[in-house]
């Protein structure tokens, strides 16, 4: 559990970037395979896998930034917009990467005139396994994505070498921090109670859906993958991961946090987004199901007529 994958002088690469790369490649020599057997443009959803990436890059940094502003609060000028753009410090929002890659997307079918849906379900696999890979990077990181102290069996106690945890979790300037827990063990400061292990939720979510897409894209209704990774997403993400996670509750319905509760909050921010969300996936799932059957080969795309 050591966040740096590696190091050459002050030059690091997280786990973190590496696992999710690693994901999102595995779903994209996949998804490519599939756009060359359905007969789409291969090349097309080769370029459209790039700028996807790049944009929900930006657009996942954006998120993070604007929902963990107390982070950056109190700098400005060039400090404020090193941090802001120092994405190897760590710090995005998975909601707002797929935002703003199915943003890209859209434009691009629209550009190319293309079917959306038909290019868009092959992107689902490339992000169920980047969710996997991102999971697993915030175990190595070990403050990321922290469950909240319970006192249920499946409390999981830290290791007191996992510095990544503790110091963040023991630090009183840390938001959200754990310190009323934390004991002085050997000159460092370690948290000794049980959390939920919501980076390992995480990453079963992630092996679920993984699993579970490829019986969805057996389906010849475009759209179909699509809006299904979005509704069993959001409800595995907000009913399980969220509900445990130590997240601010911006809508303070019910919190038990202790070593003899459960360890559960709601509502975080996570779980408001995807209420909406799941109820516009099944009202277009049910869309979708009533539509016939198409074949996947996509027509040619319309050119302009060459003027003489």
């Amino acid at each position: 559990m050591h966040p740096v994958f590696l190091q050459i002088g002050s030059f690091t690469i997280a786990w973190y970037g590496v696992l999710i790369t690693l994901g999102i490649v595995i779903g994209a020599v996949l998804g490519t395979r599939m756009a060359r057997q359905r007969g789409l443009n291969e090349q097309l959803f080769s370029d459209m896998i790039l700028w996807a990436v790049l944009w929900g890059l930006i657009g996942a940094r954006l998120f993070f930034v604007a929902t963990s502003w107390n982070l950056f609060a109190g700098k400005s000028g060039l400090p404020l917009l090193y941090d802001i753009v120092n994405i190897r410090q760590g710090g995005i929002s998975i909601h707002g990467g797929l935002i703003f890659g199915v943003a890209y997307l859209v434009w691009a079918a629209r550009r190319h005139r293309i079917n959306f849906y038909k290019y868009a379900d092959l992107f689902v696999p490339g992000v169920c396994f980047g969710i996997i890979g991102g999971r697993i990077g915030n175990i190595m990181n070990g403050s990321d994505t922290v469950g909240r102290v319970t006192g249920w069996a499946v409390g999981y106690h830290w290791p007191a070498w996992a510095r990544g945890f503790h110091d963040s979790m023991c630090s009183a300037a840390t938001p959200l921090n754990l310190v009323q827990y934390c004991q002085n063990i050997a000159g460092q400061q370690v948290m000794t109670a049980p959390v939920h292990f919501t980076q390992l939720y995480g990453v079963i979510i992630g092996i679920i859906l993984s699993v579970a897409v490829f019986s969805w894209l057996r389906s010849r209704r475009p759209g179909w993958t699509f809006w299904q990774f979005w509704l069993w997403y959001s409800l595995l993400r907000a009913g399980w991961e969220e509900t445990f996670r130590l997240n601010p509750l911006p809508w303070k319905v019910y919190l038990s946090e202790g070593l003899d509760k459960s360890g559960i909050g709601l509502f975080t921010e996570t779980q408001l987004v995807s209420i909406p969300l799941v109820i516009v996936a099944i009202l277009l799932l049910v869309r979708i199901r009533r539509q016939p059957e198409q074949p996947w080969t996509e027509p040619a795309p319309v050119t302009d007529p060459v003027k003489a």
